[in-house]
């Protein structure tokens, strides 16, 4: 089982092959836990899923109540949000890398601002300030929302006509109506996709990857800790036992912070 050897190669010395040579208990972790660029990877994810996360969560939900609300070609419009589902992460990446953003002369993002005179901007090459944040999120943002649109779709479409029209015959309308009837009733819906969306932003690689790097070299800066693991354990010195450790590490966060949204959001509670 591949998660069980990744735990058991954790506690070993192991460069340049998968079997273990030297015991060595927690000292992996220690030194992971201790690596400067193991704890920013962690700060990049952190600053990676504040974002992501919520614009997510309400571009999704928004999206999905226009459609819900869309009379004509319902269809349509959920097949043009969820399309974007179906393209590859590696190639989205790769056309906002070098169509939409790409260069400081050319691009699409740079041919709109020069319309409007404004001098073109080198997105990908400057740490500061960060345009790189941009690319990324916008190609993640346009690769998944249409995904989360559908859940929250369905949890509308599950919702009973009788609560709504309860609430006309009570005269409330607008915020009134989604404050105190859809969003409660979207609760256990709500709860799935945030949890999604957070494990998703850990697992966060290809785009990252894929924009970012030049040539097979990375930049030292906006690395999640997918990245920063590849090259730990893929990278010339092939630390499978750093490598290990620090996927050990990772899956209990993700682990711990699953558990703690299920129990703060009140995942599984009776009538949901």
């Amino acid at each position: 089982m591949p998660i069980a050897w990744s735990v058991y190669l954790s506690f070993f010395e192991s460069y340049n092959t998968v079997t273990p040579t030297k015991f060595v208990g927690f000292g992996n972790y220690l030194d992971m836990l201790g690596d400067p660029a193991f704890r920013s990877s962690l700060v990049t994810f952190l600053a990676f899923a504040v974002f992501i996360v919520p614009t997510t969560f309400v571009i999704s939900l928004g999206a999905a109540l226009l459609v819900a609300r869309t009379r004509v070609m319902q269809s349509f419009f959920r097949s043009v949000f969820f399309l974007p589902t179906a393209c590859s992460y590696v190639v989205a990446a790769l056309i906002w890398k070098m169509s939409i953003f790409s260069g400081i002369r050319s691009g699409l993002a740079n041919g709109v601002l020069g319309w409007f005179g404004i001098d073109s901007i080198p997105w990908l090459s400057l740490a500061d300030p960060p345009w790189y944040w941009l690319v990324i999120v916008t190609a993640r943002l346009w690769l998944q929302v249409g995904f989360y649109m559908i859940l929250f779709l369905a949890g509308i479409q599950r919702i009973s006509p009788t609560l709504y029209e309860a609430a006309a015959i009570d005269g409330a309308e607008g915020w009134k109506v989604f404050r105190h009837i859809t969003l409660p009733q979207l609760r256990a819906t709500s709860t799935a996709v945030l949890l999604l969306l957070l494990i998703n932003a850990f697992q966060a690689f290809d785009e990252f990857y894929n924009i970012l790097s030049t040539f097979g070299t990375y930049p030292p800066y906006a690395r999640p800790p997918l990245v920063y693991l590849y090259y730990t354990a893929l990278g010339s010195g092939q630390d499978f036992g750093h490598g290990s450790a620090g996927a050990v590490i990772l899956t209990l966060i993700i682990a711990i912070i699953a558990v703690a949204q299920g129990r703060i959001l009140r995942l599984g509670d009776r009538g949901e």
